[in-house]
């Protein structure tokens, strides 16, 4: 099956995405020798070699890709007027995928134990990474050791909390610290571009753990120490990190953006440092996305201790 379900946040209802590119999607899903050879053969090449995901990206930045705009705009209903930039001002589609928004658009919720969701973007999340059986195919589970490839980050987050953030490629594409922090410098581990689709996903789970990601450590008051982790995928020109390391950011200030090209977030929480809200449970808990837009809460911090 190639469709993807989700439930919006506003709205409590759930609704059908709009793929796109949709050929690649049903050729990774379809059963029998055309999918295997796409998967085995067709997609590797795309996925390990970077030249096809940067030659890609780069034709996003060229002035010809201007024309893809106003199209995209209209397909994805898009709201023009949360952005900071008019239409006529952006260079090439590249720039259109990287816009800012205006800040009231985006409201952030301001009580100090609130963690906020850190990027527009589907999400899911998992109080317990160590029961996650949501990414299990026969014996191909979830790893988190291949995930964080370091065997400190491993024992402190192992039976910590986990949020999995798929940005499509209609979602404003920046994101942000879910709340007040001092960030580590980032560490990049290298890998491959394979998409991050949730259909993909669960037929081939070890893509998160096997995809070009970034990882930055945040040392905060109230949540203990989180790991937020940008993955690349099939296609995205560039994560680009815009904050600076060792120094107090804000919660919702900007962290960075991801070019042309859907990607995730992953954000590792310590044992007993978050408190997920409702309704991401609930979603969560039926294998269902919610659609959640930037500001809005996450999470809360456990009550502090009286001693």
């Amino acid at each position: 099956m190639s469709e993807i379900f989700y439930k919006d946040r506003e709205s409590n209802e759930v609704k059908k995405e709009k793929i796109f590119p949709k050929f690649f999607l049903q050729a990774l899903c379809r059963k029998g020798l055309f999918s295997r050879c796409f998967f085995l053969l067709i997609l590797p090449l795309i996925a390990t070699i970077p030249f096809f995901s940067k030659l890609y990206g780069e034709k996003q930045k060229s002035s010809k890709s201007r024309k893809k705009i106003l199209p995209f705009i209209k397909k994805y209903n898009i709201d023009m007027s949360e952005c900071t930039t008019p239409i006529d001002t952006f260079q090439s589609f590249n720039d259109f995928f990287i816009r800012k928004l205006k800040p009231h658009s985006r409201p952030i919720a301001k009580e100090e134990d609130i963690a906020i969701i850190p990027a527009d973007g589907r999400y899911l999340v998992y109080s317990d990474v160590s029961k996650i059986d949501a990414f299990y195919v026969k014996n191909n589970k979830f790893n988190l050791y291949q995930l964080v490839q370091d065997q400190h980050l491993f024992h402190l987050y192992k039976q910590g909390s986990m949020v999995i953030a798929r940005l499509a490629l209609s979602d404003y594409h920046r994101f942000h610290f879910p709340c007040d922090c001092y960030p580590s410098q980032s560490k990049p581990i290298n890998g491959t571009l394979y998409s991050v689709n949730p259909i993909v996903l669960k037929r081939y789970p070890n893509i998160l753990t096997n995809n070009k990601r970034i990882h930055t450590q945040l040392q905060t008051q109230r949540f203990k120490n989180i790991l937020f982790i940008e993955v690349g995928a099939t296609f995205v020109g560039s994560i680009k990190q815009t904050f600076t390391p060792h120094i107090l950011h804000k919660k919702g200030e900007e962290k960075g953006y991801f070019e042309f090209g859907g990607s995730s977030i992953i954000l590792l929480f310590q044992p007993n440092s978050i408190i997920f809200e409702q309704d991401l449970i609930d979603t969560s808990a039926q294998n269902l996305e919610t659609k959640a837009k930037f500001g809005t809460p996450m999470g809360t911090a456990p009550p502090l201790s009286s001693s």
